[in-house]
């Protein structure tokens, strides 16, 4: 069973899941593999009230040398978003990352890469 987020291709705009920001997130690539932070699992929950955005983040293992860029990332990106003025990001290690938290796109490149998913 392969993982599902949310995204404005299947949920409407306005969908408590933030599809939009979902879909915005997607273009937050992993540094080591062209992988965004969505495909790869690591965006644990989204939550927008009015202008503020709370994100909860994981990595892959607590020392992860990217974790600075991918964080800078994810703010940078959302801030971009139509109406977004502040982002709060969560670094969280519950749950914990595993590859059953990889997109089914996510799978195949993995794969495309020699990495077994």
């Amino acid at each position: 069973m392969t993982t599902i987020y949310p995204s404005l291709q299947d949920l409407p705009h306005d969908h408590p899941s933030c599809p939009a920001l979902w879909d915005a997130l997607r273009d937050v690539m992993d540094p080591e593999l062209p992988i965004s932070v969505v495909d790869m699992g690591l965006i644990v929950a989204i939550e927008r009230h009015d202008s503020h955005v709370a994100v909860q983040l994981t990595f892959t293992a607590m020392g992860c040398p990217a974790t600075d860029f991918i964080l800078e990332d994810v703010r940078e990106r959302l801030l971009r978003e139509p109406g977004i003025e502040q982002v709060e990001i969560e670094v969280v290690w519950d749950p914990a990352w595993t590859k059953a938290r990889l997109s089914e796109e996510g799978i195949d490149i993995m794969r495309t890469w020699g990495v077994s998913a």
